[in-house]
């Protein structure tokens, strides 16, 4: 049979295709048995629609009759847009932002490209933190970087002398995700600075800058008080890489955008930068409906409650039939050991049982299994007979 892929991308999507085969599953499994007895928790896509203010302003914004609202713009965005956007963060972030420190883009996943395209030279290094998003290997790969994996510490907080311990001249960038996926851990603010010293003195010493990459598409879903950080207000070499297809339950509307620290050395040619690789790695622009409906409704963001309550349902249920689960503190994750060693060995058990789950290790971390809790509450409750039959099964 004639050859038609590169062996990379073949290698790449046997490796990243965990999440994949887990939704090509459940649709043979609900094809067969009817959706109702399938209990899919391996998609982390957001549940509910997006708020109200949100869905008003994009009927707005789709019947403005002002010519020209479907042309182009400028490369980095509306900027009315990224004036709204630098007035509400600069208040989020305590930090003076404007629309020139702001560059709109296609979801999270362009906001991590372009900044890589614009930063990091082919043969350089990014540090990636086990358990990841999978797609972070492959963007390091698109601008032929050295995708390094360092592990967290066990409750998956950042190991600063595991970081420390890796950090060579090589080293551009690092990307971290806060709260995680899959984890739901928020880093904290003492961890966060003591991450930005480390990467001040090894910036001293290579001689070159070290950039920080922030993704936090799940800022606004977090838990029992918790507060995510401003890495803007931490490092001065940091980016704020996100979108808003979780806080506002659009993933499929790709909407994001890139906030550059003011405080940056050399921000103004970054910016530029940024913004001429937006253009040439052919996302031209962010989606131009998206950005208009979000500068009429920039406080909107979705109820956090129903995840919350769900969460709270999982790990009730799990930990009194014996599943080892940390509390997330951020997301709509939990990353679960495994009561067995091989979490493939066990997600089949599952599947038996018609639950879907993603293995640990197609996040870099094996002896783990991730449950999306973007579901209704129904479906967990109704899973947990099946939850309950695998673990006294295995530890019986």
């Amino acid at each position: 049979m004639e050859n038609s892929i590169s062996r990379k991308i073949g290698q790449f999507m046997e490796a990243g295709s965990w999440i994949r085969r887990m939704f090509e599953q459940g649709a043979e499994l609900k094809a067969r048995y009817g959706a109702e007895n399938v209990f899919d928790f391996s998609i982390g896509n957001p549940m509910g629609e997006p708020p109200d203010n949100f869905i008003n302003a994009l009927k707005t914004a789709v019947s403005d009759p002002t010519p020209g609202l479907h042309g182009y713009m400028p490369n980095a965005g509306y900027p009315h847009v990224r004036k709204i956007l630098a007035e509400h963060l600069s208040g989020d972030h305590g930090v003076s932002l404007t629309a020139d420190h702001l560059i709109m883009t296609v979801g999270a996943a362009g906001a991590l490209n372009v900044a890589l395209k614009a930063l990091v030279n082919a043969g350089e290094s990014v540090l990636i933190f086990a358990p990841y998003f999978v797609e972070y290997r492959f963007y390091a790969d698109n601008v032929n970087a050295n995708a390094i994996i360092v592990e967290t510490d066990q409750t998956f907080n950042l190991d600063i002398d595991a970081i420390e311990n890796v950090l060579e001249p090589g080293v551009k960038a690092l990307i971290i995700n806060t709260p995680n996926n899959p984890t739901g851990r928020v880093y904290s603010e003492s961890t966060l600075t003591r991450l930005a010293e480390l990467l001040d003195a090894k910036s001293e010493a290579f001689g070159h800058p070290i950039y920080l990459l922030s993704d936090e598409p799940y800022k606004r879903i977090v838990y029992d008080g918790i507060h995510v950080p401003s890495l803007l207000q931490i490092y001065k070499r940091a980016l704020i890489c996100t979108s808003y297809s979780k806080e506002l339950s659009i993933p499929g509307e790709r909407l994001g955008y890139i906030a550059v620290n003011p405080d940056c050395p050399g921000a103004k040619t970054m910016i530029n930068a940024l913004t001429f690789c937006n253009r040439i790695l052919g996302f031209v622009n962010a989606p131009a409906l998206m950005q208009r409906a979000l500068g009429l409704a920039i406080d909107a963001h979705v109820d956090i409650a129903q995840y919350q309550n769900n969460r709270d349902i999982f790990l009730k249920h799990l930990r009194r039939m014996g599943y080892e689960v940390s509390t997330p503190e951020g997301a709509f994750y939990l990353f679960v050991r495994s009561p067995i060693e091989d979490d493939v060995a066990f997600v089949a058990h599952l599947a038996k049982e018609k639950i879907l789950a993603v293995p640990g290790q197609g996040f870099g971390r094996s002896g783990f299994f991730r449950l999306s809790y973007c579901v209704t509450s129904e479906t967990i409750e109704n899973a947990m007979p099946g939850f309950e039959r695998v673990i006294r099964s295995i530890l019986s």
